[in-house]
């Protein structure tokens, strides 16, 4: 069976009320999990709401009882990995274990412009991103003090108390297609690769890839979780759907790593990677207002494809 989850866009008009009525829609419906992108503003104005990450994280641990949850991802650009990895601890002990740790390299240029923050060259991004990972992890599983000297981050001496209640803290999952350097680091370092917009015939490829990767480090292909976030055209009818397509080609969408249709098309296109070997899908809804399409995807869609 194939667990759903959801993920928004939190640049995408996240606030307050949306993200407390997201958190409760589908803690109550039945969806396995909610997760959120870690951006400052779109890459492309206008600029609208866009809350605060760990802030939106926090809340959602102390307000949700069922649940996981997690960014997907959160770049080691943005925030020192020592904060990320005290603030992933903290969070994953109030929710009682339910954090999974998304973490990226950082893509977006004009976030990065207008707030400060050095991208770097893509070579220069994956070794900041790869130090990133070793701080996190290191501080998360040692029960000793950590010294690291790195390019980018330093560690002398530091220890992370109190120590996550989960032994190694939250799992981390690194997000992202890329067979050069990103699934060497879900190798090195992740619990659960996060694949992006893929359709069955591609994600078959990478996935087998990423087995062949880790057995030959020694690693057993199931001690990392296969999930995919994908995009969602979702309506109760042919004619609804319709009209939230505006005129798009929906074959075209679905090549493209996008679930579309209605209930039954969706159960079959979930069901087809659910036979490849996906273990859960972050279902990504951009409209963050449309409650009541997520009440006709629990109804219809969770019980044929997660027995819910």
């Amino acid at each position: 069976m194939l667990e759903v989850a959801l993920m928004v866009e939190g640049q995408n008009g996240l606030n307050w009320p949306r993200w407390q009525r997201m958190a409760h829609a589908a803690e109550d419906l039945g969806f396995v999990g909610l997760y959120r992108s870690d951006h400052f503003t779109n890459s492309q104005p206008p600029d609208i709401d866009s809350l605060e990450l760990w802030v939106s994280l926090t809340w959602l641990a102390g307000h949700t009882q069922r649940i996981e949850f997690g960014q997907l991802v959160s770049p080691v650009s943005f925030r020192h990995p020592a904060f990320t990895a005290r603030m992933a601890s903290a969070v994953d002990d109030l929710s009682g274990g339910r954090l999974n740790l998304g973490m990226g390299a950082g893509w977006q240029e004009r976030e990065h412009n207008a707030f400060g923050f050095d991208l770097l060259e893509v070579e220069q991004r994956f070794q900041r991103f790869e130090e990133g990972l070793q701080v996190v992890t290191r501080l998360l599983h040692s029960e000793q003090p950590v010294s690291l000297e790195g390019k980018y981050f330093q560690l002398r001496e530091a220890l992370l108390l109190p120590r996550p209640q989960r032994p190694g803290g939250p799992p981390i999952v690194v997000g992202g297609n890329g067979r050069r350097r990103t699934l060497p680091l879900v190798v090195g370092y992740a619990a659960e690769w996060n694949a992006v917009f893929l359709n069955r015939e591609k994600w078959t490829s990478l996935n087998a890839h990423l087995s062949e990767l880790l057995q030959a480090a020694g690693r057993a292909p199931h001690s990392v979780r296969r999930t995919m976030m994908l995009g969602t055209v979702f309506a109760r009818d042919e004619a609804a759907l319709a009209r939230k397509a505006a005129g798009r080609d929906l074959a075209e969408l679905r090549e493209r790593g996008v679930v579309c249709g209605p209930p039954a098309a969706a159960v079959e296109q979930l069901g087809g990677l659910a036979e490849a070997g996906v273990q859960r899908v972050m279902l990504q809804w951009l409209d963050l207002d449309d409650i009541a399409g997520l009440e006709v995807l629990a109804q219809r869609v969770l019980p044929q494809v997660s027995g819910g």
